[in-house]
């Protein structure tokens, strides 16, 4: 058994290549080999991650806060604390904060060929300010 304390790791800053705005990253665990991983990310209010995929998919736990997720081709849907969401291995989407309210999930991926995920381009101003459907 791997006991990991709470605080035994620093806190990372999100890279700019991969996310827009201020994101803290808390790496929970890491499996051996590596087969999946799992960490905490905390979006600051407008922050987001850029378009990416993931090879077997990504389970996101809302935790605190108030944020905003969108599938290629989907409306951007809001999440809140509770809500669970499941992106299918390939799909390109992205996740983050609302406009004014921060938001944490737990994110949990697999590794297929040492490769969790898959970053594209960033998420432009005009689309992720279109919002949630009935938003406006």
């Amino acid at each position: 058994m791997k006991l990991n304390r709470s605080g035994s790791q620093p806190s990372q800053k999100g890279p700019a290549e991969w996310f827009t705005g201020s994101v803290r990253i808390d790496l929970l665990t890491i499996a051996p080999e590596p087969r999946y991983g799992v960490a905490s990310v905390t979006f600051e209010p407008g922050a987001r991650t850029a378009w990416h995929t993931h090879p077997l998919g990504q389970t996101l736990i809302v935790t605190s806060g108030l944020g905003w997720t969108q599938c290629e081709g989907e409306a951007i849907v809001e999440i809140r604390p509770g809500d669970v969401i499941w992106c299918p291995p390939g799909h390109r989407h992205w996740h983050g904060a609302s406009p004014t309210t921060a938001m944490t999930h737990i994110a949990i991926q697999e590794a297929l060929d040492g490769r969790m995920v898959a970053w594209m381009e960033h998420v432009t101003d005009a689309e992720y300010l279109a919002g949630p459907a009935g938003e406006h």
